[in-house]
This record gives C-alpha cells, sequence and structure tokens, in this order.
C-alpha cells in the first residue's frame, strides 16, 4: 500500500498539506522561527501521529477484548537532540485511562498489544527515539 500526500507552500514559513482521507492541515513554524504561531508544528505532528495511531489500535481492542472504559487519552512528551538536525531522542507516552472498576490486566495487555504488534507508527519510532510508556487509572 502507497500513501500520497501534497503540501502546497503558501508563503512566508507556512503550509498546507493534505492527507490521503482528504482532510488538510495547516503547518507553520513557530514565532522563534518566523512564522506567525498559528498552525501546527511537523515535529510536534509527529508526536500527534504516535498517540493517534496507538490510539485507534487501543480503541478497537477496547471492544474486542470486552473492556469498557469511560475516557481514556495519551499523553506524549518529546525531548529534541541540542544538535541540527534536532530530532526526537527520547519519547514518553503516559496512556490515562478512566472509568469505575477498570481491568488494569486487560488495558495493559491492549496497550501492549498496540506498542508491540500493531502500531507502525510506534515502530518508525523505534529507529531513532527510546520510547517509554507508562499506564495511569483514574477512578
Amino acid at each position: 500500500m502507497t500513501h500520497h500526500s501534497v503540501t502546497k507552500w503558501l508563503g512566508g514559513v507556512a503550509f498546507e498539506s493534505d492527507n490521503p482521507s482528504g482532510e488538510t492541515i495547516f503547518i507553520s513554524a513557530g514565532e522563534e522561527n518566523g512564522g506567525d504561531g498559528t498552525g501546527l508544528r511537523p515535529k510536534s505532528l509527529m508526536l500527534s501521529a504516535l498517540a493517534g495511531c496507538s490510539g485507534l489500535d487501543v480503541a478497537s481492542l477496547l471492544p474486542k477484548m470486552k473492556v469498557t472504559v469511560a475516557a481514556f487519552h495519551i499523553e506524549v512528551t518529546g525531548e529534541l537532540t541540542e544538535e541540527h538536525p534536532k530530532y526526537y531522542n527520547h519519547v514518553q507516552m503516559v496512556y490515562h485511562f478512566y472509568g469505575k472498576e477498570l481491568e488494569k490486566d486487560k488495558l495493559k495487555k491492549i496497550v501492549y498489544l498496540s506498542v508491540d504488534k500493531y502500531c507502525g507508527v510506534m515502530e518508525m519510532f523505534r529507529k531513532f527515539a527510546k520510547v517509554d510508556i507508562a499506564i495511569e487509572y483514574h477512578p
């Protein structure tokens, strides 16, 4: 399978990028790099892609494993190298699950099925970064 995306320069340090789904995002540099503070930052989009990939896995596995949660979110923090080109060399992912009587063993299994088997973005990150995983349960 091949994915295709077109990213169009809008002038200055602003771009518009499409996605195979047909959706469009606005990408721009931060003010410290000549941007106006609007738009999404490319490196941060990588963190969102990582959380989104794993989140989709978790959401699809919850009903298959008959696990109910009231809500969940994934918090991702990436540390950039000091030298150029700056890239994430260490990433921390924290999965937060909310609900009454959370099935911790099953939730842990679901997270690690995503982390170790299904999430392709996770596999890409492992090529250049150390990725730490944590799970927090909230009643």
